[in-house]
């Protein structure tokens, strides 16, 4: 067990005291969301906790670090030459949900930003018991983050991210397209004209007196083997 696995189970009350306050001024709690090709539903959410500090005092971020035992530590805006601050994030979410939230659950924030944090924790247990992976959760789920701070700093709206969750659903529920080999006696071009997949190429029979042919297709003057061929 490291010193940190100790800190958290066993802290000290006057530094995790000092904690939750310069996180009440410094800190942030923001759920993220982006459109992904890899989720079922098309988006992704991305809780975060966030404390940033200039660069003279990231032995603060440290041992805010040390305290909750997880994190990174790393430029706030790299290769910006204004913005020079670094900042602790705390993304993974078995971090968040056993070690982040307990200890502010512990040390509650005595600002209004007490609030945002209840909002940030049920959003990280609702996606705990999975139901971010659900329609009406994934519904919920935003509109709990687009309530905190008014959902001001949001580059996007809610009814956005709600139109991608309509728009996946349709997609879901669309039947499938059967796509069946055309089967053919021809031979050369002809056969792998009758053997692609949809749309079918039309065959027409021709029948002669006392004398059945196989079905041919009928390929207008000027068309190509590759255009669709419509029944004679």
């Amino acid at each position: 067990m490291t010193s940190a696995d100790n800190q958290q189970e066993r802290p000290d009350e006057g530094l995790c005291q000092y904690v939750a306050g310069f996180v009440d001024g410094e800190g942030s709690f923001h759920v993220a969301f982006q459109r992904s090709r890899f989720t079922r539903l098309g988006l992704q959410v991305i809780p975060e906790f966030h404390v940033s500090q200039n660069p003279e005092r990231a032995e603060v971020l440290k041992l805010i670090q040390e305290v909750l035992g997880c994190g990174y530590i790393k430029a706030n805006h790299p290769g910006s030459s204004r913005d020079q601050s670094v900042v602790l994030v705390v993304r993974n979410r078995q971090d968040l949900a056993k070690r982040v939230l307990p200890f502010f659950e512990r040390f509650p924030l005595r600002s209004s930003k007490q609030r945002e944090f209840q909002t940030f924790a049920a959003v990280v247990h609702a996606m705990e018991r999975g139901e971010h992976l659900t329609k009406d959760g994934m519904a919920q789920i935003l509109q709990r983050a687009f309530a905190m701070n008014s959902g001001r700093y949001r580059k996007r709206k809610l009814q956005d991210h709600l139109n991608v969750l309509e728009s996946s659903e349709t997609v879901r529920q669309a039947p499938a397209t059967k796509r069946g080999k055309i089967q053919s006696g021809l031979h050369g071009d002809m056969q792998r004209l009758a053997e692609m997949t949809s749309p079918p190429v039309n065959v027409v029979v021709r029948e002669d007196p006392g004398k059945r042919t196989s079905g041919v297709p009928v390929v207008p003057p000027g068309a190509s083997l590759g255009s669709r061929v419509r029944n004679g």
